[in-house]
């Protein structure tokens, strides 16, 4: 049995694009949203409402990595809490995507788009370790969400 050819994505060659929901191709926001839901819905078995209603509010930016041919590869988004909190959430890379460092560099950026304020997020436990690298400390006990071990971070403002 010969094994499934890998498409290998040259991360030093993408380009980071960030986006308010109104300045979103149409093409863009489908390639975005079916990314979301190949992984969330499809690869991790969680039936849950994907769309959510946050995507559209006017704070939110999208955050994302597309290899050469336009197809998002890596995706945040970054919301506005009412309270001005910075909220990290979405995150996904593409299975093929994987281990090339796109998570970490979506961060960064999403960290930059912060201007400094506090910013929290929800992770899966498993990638805890992900956002400690980035300045994130648990706030919070672990939860199940949609079945997935979930645990509240945040970072403080920084100057």
């Amino acid at each position: 049995m010969s094994a499934v050819p890998r498409k290998v994505v040259r991360v030093r060659e993408l380009d980071l694009h960030v986006a308010s929901f109104r300045d979103l191709s149409i093409e863009t926001l489908y390639a975005l949203l079916r990314l979301r839901v190949d992984v969330f819905v499809v690869e991790q078995q969680c039936a849950y409402p994907e769309l959510d209603g946050r995507d559209t509010e006017p704070g939110t930016r999208h955050l994302w990595f597309a290899d050469d041919d336009g197809s998002p590869v890596a995706y945040l988004r970054l919301l506005t809490d009412a309270d001005g909190t910075a909220r990290i959430g979405r995150v996904v890379v593409a299975a093929h995507a994987r281990g090339a460092g796109l998570a970490d560099r979506l961060i960064d950026a999403a960290l930059a788009e912060t201007a400094g304020r506090p910013c929290v997020l929800d992770a899966q436990a498993h990638l805890v370790d992900l956002y400690a690298r980035h300045g994130f400390t648990v706030v919070g006990a672990e939860y199940l969400d949609d079945g997935i071990p979930h645990v509240p971070m945040a970072r403080p403002a920084t100057s």
